[in-house]
């Protein structure tokens, strides 16, 4: 997507150290929950000068192009006032739109568009399916909207659980969860279920995050990285230790995977957000015991441990 396409604000979120109510709904939430569906879009032959009257109509800053629902690109409100420079208004869209547009998936993380809201500053992002069909379009303020509402009814539940007499939980507990290559459908649904479960043992805020880090970091691994796997949560009295082990296609060089911003990802996959190579750092510095095997063409296991009374701090960890 070109320079020429309009420009947002930051949005105050972090995927990494925001409060734990915020990184749950992020993680949760799926950018099909978020985006807008009902979307205004324009065709390849309507002149630039009839899509200004629609953006003004409508009180929208930018336009998908759109055939057969597909997606050709994107007239913001620049490229109307380039053409209104050049005296192009009255040329069709498919000579002044911004064709190299870039686009979230409906079944991405909301943690996604936060980073790619964050990272190219864009003012929406087209939204497709699977079938690369365009879905829905999403927005800075489509984000904050859901999660504002979805924070507001996880407050609402904490008040009614807060109200009843909750048994006490077992000191131990075993999770397993799948994982599927390239499913970013289900991706952090292991790292949400074990913070909840750890949630409901009162633990310290900051252990959680930590764990949540590891797993949620261990489990995009294996989507992206590997042939499929299992991710398993052991939590005990004195600690938690969460492993992936994986299927394939395993490490040539354990060393330099766990170099920070070492990576095999191809462009495809940096194209999606992964790929910047801090996933096992990342989870390395957030374990008080780190374990990694890996055997070439045979797959690899991960093994993170934190200690429930570990004095370890956290952003020093």
């Amino acid at each position: 997507m070109s320079d020429i396409q309009d420009i947002t604000q930051d949005i105050p979120i972090s995927t990494v150290d925001s409060p734990s109510v915020v990184l749950e709904l992020i993680y949760q939430l799926k950018i099909k929950d978020v985006m807008n569906s009902s979307v205004i879009t324009a065709k390849k032959t309507d002149t630039m000068q009839h899509i200004k009257a629609l953006m003004r109509e409508n009180y929208i800053t930018g336009l998908p192009i759109v055939e057969d629902r597909m997606l050709l690109g994107i007239v913001s409100i620049e490229d109307i006032i380039m053409a209104l420079d050049e005296g192009a208004i009255d040329l069709p869209a498919e000579e002044k739109m911004t064709k190299n547009v870039i686009v979230l998936e409906e079944d991405m993380p909301l943690s996604f568009a936060i980073s790619y809201l964050n990272k190219y500053r864009y003012g929406r992002f087209p939204v497709l399916n699977k079938k690369k069909e365009m879905v829905g379009i999403l927005t800075s303020k489509d984000v904050i909207r859901t999660l504002l509402v979805e924070m507001n009814r996880e407050v609402l539940r904490l008040e009614k659980m807060h109200q009843k007499h909750a048994r006490a939980p077992d000191l131990f507990s075993e999770m397993d969860f799948t994982t599927v290559r390239f499913d970013f459908e289900l991706a952090g649904r292991a790292s949400t279920e074990i913070k909840k479960a750890l949630k409901n043992r009162n633990i310290d805020p900051k252990i959680i995050r930590r764990i949540a880090i590891a797993s949620y970091e261990l489990e995009i691994n294996q989507v992206v990285h590997s042939l499929g796997g299992t991710i398993s949560c052991s939590i005990q009295p004195d600690k938690v230790v969460v492993t992936a082990a994986d299927v394939g296609p395993g490490i040539e060089d354990i060393g330099k995977v766990l170099q920070e911003g070492w990576s095999t990802a191809d462009e495809w996959i940096r194209s999606l957000g992964f790929g910047a190579g801090m996933g096992l750092p990342n989870t390395k510095r957030v374990s008080d015991e780190f374990y990694i095997e890996s055997t070439p063409g045979a797959g690899t296991t991960v093994r993170s441990v934190v200690f429930i009374n570990s004095p370890k701090d956290e952003d020093a960890s």
